[in-house]
Formats: C-alpha cells, sequence, structure tokens
C-alpha cells in the first residue's frame, strides 16, 4: 500500500533540511510552523539560549487535556558514512524513502504534517497537539523546555504519542539512563616520591572497580523487569584519560560512565553509592594535601518510561495498531518526559529502530502508509 501523498511531499521537504543537531533547525521549524498556521493552527515557541534552535507546539481544537503527536526534527550527522544517493534528498527506490532522518524520526513527522488538514477540518472533542522538538539525539536535550513552557501556559494533555522508529508496534516502556563525568584531582610528583603525591589515575581505578561491582550485582541479583532484552540495570565506564609522563605521579584522570536502568529502579542510589565511596577517598587524598578531591558531573539524564496499560492513549494505540504486541526497548525517548509531567504516553512510529543513523538510512513505503492509517484513526477517535 502507497503512503498518503501528502506525507511523501512533507517527507521530502523535511528530509530536506539539514537539521544535523550541530546545526540550527529554524528553517524547518519556521515551515512546519507556516504550514500548520497555513490549517488554522495556534503554535507558541520556546528556543535555546542563543535562539538558533527552538521546540514547537501547534494546536488545533480547543479545551482542556488533547492529544499530543510529537517528533523530533534533528538527526545524526552523515560524516564518514558511504551514501547511495545525498543523504538530505528523499530518493525513492525498491520500496522505500532513503535519507538521513527518514527513519528517526522524520518518517513520523512527515506523516503528523501530512493530515494537519484533516485536524483542521475535524470537530474534535478535545485538542491535537503537535509537538516538535529540537536536540533529541543529543540527549533529549530540548524536550525539558517545552514541558516546562507547557506547564506555564497551563496545557495539560491526556495522552502523548511519540512516533519514534518501531515498525509500527506498541511501545510502553523503555529504560531511563544517566550519564556522568568523573574528575578526580590528585597532587603530581616525580614518580621516585610516590609518598608525596596523590595518583589521580589510582584513585579512579578504585571508583571504576566500584562501577564493575555494582555493574556484577545489578547483572546477578539486581531488580528484574520482565519484557526488557536486558531486563536489569547495566553500567559501565566508557571514556577515561589522566597522566601526562611514564615517570610522573598523575595530578588529574578523569573518566565518564553511564547506567541504563529499569522502570522502578531508583536511580539516584547509585550515584549515591559513588559518592559515598568518593567521600571516603577524598578524606585520604586531603590527609596528604587538602587542595584534592573527587567531583561527579552529571552531564545527562532521561527519565525511564514505566509502562502503564490502565491510560486511554494505551488502549487506543493498542486498538489501533495491526499487531498486538506489546514491547519495551533499551534506548530512551522524550515520552518519558510527558509521562514525568504527568501525561500518559507511549511510542509508536513508522520504520525499524535498526536502520536509524545508519548510511543509507531508509523507512518502507508500507510503513509510512501504515502509520497514515494510524494517525488518520486517532483522529476519528478524538472527533465527534
Amino acid at each position: 500500500m502507497q503512503p498518503d501523498p501528502r506525507t511523501l511531499a512533507c517527507l521530502e521537504r523535511l528530509i530536506g533540511f539539514d537539521t544535523v543537531s550541530r546545526n540550527s533547525n529554524l528553517d524547518c521549524i519556521d515551515w512546519a510552523r507556516a504550514h500548520m498556521e497555513a490549517h488554522g493552527a495556534r503554535t507558541r515557541m520556546v528556543w535555546n539560549a542563543d535562539r538558533t534552535k527552538a521546540n514547537m507546539l501547534a494546536t488545533f481544537g480547543e479545551g482542556p487535556g488533547g492529544m499530543v503527536l510529537s517528533g523530533h526534527v534533528d538527526v545524526v550527522p552523515v560524516d564518514g558514512q558511504d551514501w547511495s544517493s545525498d543523504p538530505f534528498t528523499a530518493t525513492v527506490r525498491d520500496g522505500r524513502v532513503y535519507g538521513r532522518g527518514a527513519c528517526d524520526m522524520k518518517g513520523f513527522d512527515a506523516v503528523v504534517l501530512g493530515h494537519v488538514p484533516d485536524y483542521a477540518a475535524a470537530k474534535l472533542k478535545q485538542p491535537i497537539h503537535v509537538a516538535l522538538t529540537y536536540d533529541e539525539e543529543l540527549g533529549c536535550l530540548g524536550i525539558p523546555h517545552l514541558i516546562s513552557a507547557m506547564r506555564a501556559w497551563d496545557i495539560r494533555p491526556t495522552g502523548c504519542i511519540v512516533g519514534e522508529p518501531t515498525s509500527m508496534r506498541l511501545v510502553s516502556a523503555h529504560k531511563g539512563g544517566r550519564v556522568f563525568r568523573c574528575r578526580v584531582t590528585g597532587k603530581a610528583a616525580h614518580s621516585s616520591l610516590t609518598h608525596t603525591a596523590v595518583n589521580a589515575i589510582e584513585y579512579a581505578a578504585r571508583i571504576i572497580a566500584r562501577i564493575q561491582d555494582i555493574s556484577d550485582r545489578e547483572r546477578e541479583s539486581g531488580l528484574r523487569a520482565a519484557g526488557f532484552d536486558v531486563p536489569f540495570t547495566t553500567i559501565s565506564t566508557n571514556l577515561i584519560s589522566g597522566g601526562n609522563g611514564p615517570n610522573i605521579v598523575p595530578a588529574l584522570a578523569e573518566f565518564v560512565f553511564d547506567y541504563r536502568y529499569v522502570p522502578g529502579f531508583d536511580p539516584d542510589s547509585i550515584i549515591t553509592e559513588l559518592r559515598e565511596l568518593a567521600a571516603a577517598l577524598t578524606a585520604r587524598m586531603q590527609a596528604i594535601d587538602p587542595g584534592t578531591g573527587i567531583e561527579f558531573i552529571p552531564i545527562n539524564a532521561i527519565p525511564a518510561l514505566a509502562p502503564d496499560e490502565d491510560t486511554e492513549v494505551f488502549r487506543m494505540a493498542l486498538d489501533l495498531v495491526v499487531d498486538k504486541s506489546v514491547e519495551k526497548v533499551a534506548y530512551g525517548t522524550e515520552a518519558s518526559f510527558f509521562q514525568q509531567y504527568g501525561v500518559p504516553s507511549i511510542v509508536c512510529g513508522p520504520g525499524s529502530i535498526a536502520q536509524a543513523h545508519k548510511a543509507d538510512e531508509y523507512v518502507e513505503l508500507d510503513q509510512l502508509a501504515a502509520c497514515d492509517r494510524f494517525i488518520a484513526s486517532v483522529v476519528r477517535r478524538l472527533s465527534a
């Protein structure tokens, strides 16, 4: 089955905007804003600090509550990838649309924007809100500002559908994540005078060893969440640097670690445990030099999306999708930010996550058509 021509036209326009996260997204947002305002939408904008990027919320219909159709417009870079066609030109071949973001997640955005005339024509019982965000690919950096603005605007929807690529299957839950940088400040000395020094690498190694212990503990006996491929919380050290010579006790060491936790796990418990260890180590370090220490610098935090099947949006989505399986995934999405705000949320969109971020990224035409039918049905459900 072929997608709605309006969807394909919008996808062509969206892929044509180079919205790699390092770039501005304003040309794309301005086009989408004009498109929706031309059909009667009321739009609100939230800019980043230097006003080079924006979130947008467009509303069709009147009254409280409403359903959010949410997607990000930023994409990952194409640097170093071997593409068969221009990544910023939508190319249709072999039943697929190729282009950066075709799958993640401009395919869903195109469906939502393609059906804008339907929202305007419908006799909606509750509003439809279209949310477009920036910097999702950098760790969901834009969505917290949109949520804060929605709170200030007193917009409290009753449900949210985030269209990340799920092959049009319903995703009810995902893991949360935290990323930290640990900086250990020691005291340098010649390696023949180690007793006068504080070795930053060695103290960092003690914390890294605890991280490994936590990883082992969670794998062996931690909280289990059924339905996940990896049904427990994971943690790992992923980057490390330190030292400046083979015969110099290092004064500085840094490493980055992250953990992905299942719904129901207390994400503060891990960093609390590591800070308690760091406090004990710092006391030993400062007995030699009071200028030494250990600090943990938060880099990113994404809440977990907890499953909640007793909600209108879950029941509606499950009724409308063809595949009735309900999945839980390890990657994070903006749905958990809406849920944290009190908006019941699910994830469902066209394309496979296996295609995301790759060269020759694509979305199948059949998937776009399935999403067309899904969104059309959502509009009917929300109409009188």
